[in-house]
């Protein structure tokens, strides 16, 4: 018989927004999830809880399962075994097009590469969600001009991103991450293909920019660095999620 890899995860609190973590609801919870690649074993019934607001990282190796964890929780890659749920509703109970409009709607994401579209400027880049949700044109790039304003990065609007930094290049990436206001953002290594002194920068203004609008966010990574700046913290290891402890003060 098979044991749980872990049991269901109290959050703890946010050093820098205590109240964020402690007294919101869970949005997305995931109860002993399986997947399989053939008959590799890659997510190991992994559980976990996020609450509203709250910034989850999952660090571990490459190839220890960590982003396939990811594309899991966010509706990508149907589990084998257990259950996700966002909002209380399991995420198999949804037809392709309901997690299409899911995916769409209310989640977010943001990649190693930015995975920008060349042919838009930056404006129309972050306010793609938003145009693929039927927004009006004008409506939408003027939502994501105010998104770019706060990155620092409204002066670059009409550029394309052949013609921005690999810096900035993530900055419009999170902006279109966080344009539509998702309930939760899952990010894949987002400051993997930078120094550290732009991984840290972006870093800051991504979460600092979704603590704001009160957008959850699931971080994987392989920088202890950056994942000392989220509320909570795990560690994937051949497939197995385990909760980082707390230190006590």
């Amino acid at each position: 018989m098979r044991t749980r890899a872990l049991a269901r995860v109290r959050p703890v609190a946010s050093p820098v927004f205590p109240e964020t973590v402690i007294s919101a609801p869970a949005i997305l919870t995931a109860s002993g999830i399986d997947l399989f690649y053939g008959r590799a074993h890659a997510v190991r019934e992994a559980s976990i809880t996020l609450h509203r607001g709250e910034v989850a990282a999952i660090t571990g190796h490459s190839g220890s399962g960590k982003s396939s964890l990811l594309y899991c929780l966010a509706g990508v890659l149907p589990v084998a075994g257990g259950e996700v749920r966002f909002e209380g509703r399991p995420l198999d109970a949804l037809d392709d097009e309901e997690l299409s409009a899911l995916r769409r709607d209310r989640f977010g994401f943001v990649f190693q590469y930015g995975e920008l579209l060349p042919e838009l400027t930056v404006e129309e880049n972050a306010a793609l969600p938003l145009r693929l949700a039927g927004r009006r044109k004008a409506e939408a790039l003027a939502a994501a001009g105010e998104v770019l304003e706060r990155l620092g990065l409204a002066a670059l609007r009409d550029r394309r991103p052949s013609q921005v930094s690999g810096g900035q290049s993530q900055r419009i990436a999170v902006a279109r991450a966080l344009v539509h206001r998702p309930a939760v953002v899952f990010a894949d290594e987002p400051t993997g293909s930078l120094d550290s002194a732009n991984a840290a920068q972006v870093l800051e203004e991504f979460l600092t920019l979704a603590r704001s609008q009160g957008t959850a966010v699931v971080l994987v990574t392989h920088d202890e660095k950056i994942a000392s700046r989220a509320d909570t913290r795990y560690t994937m290891t051949d497939g197995t999620l385990r909760a980082n402890e707390r230190e006590e003060l």
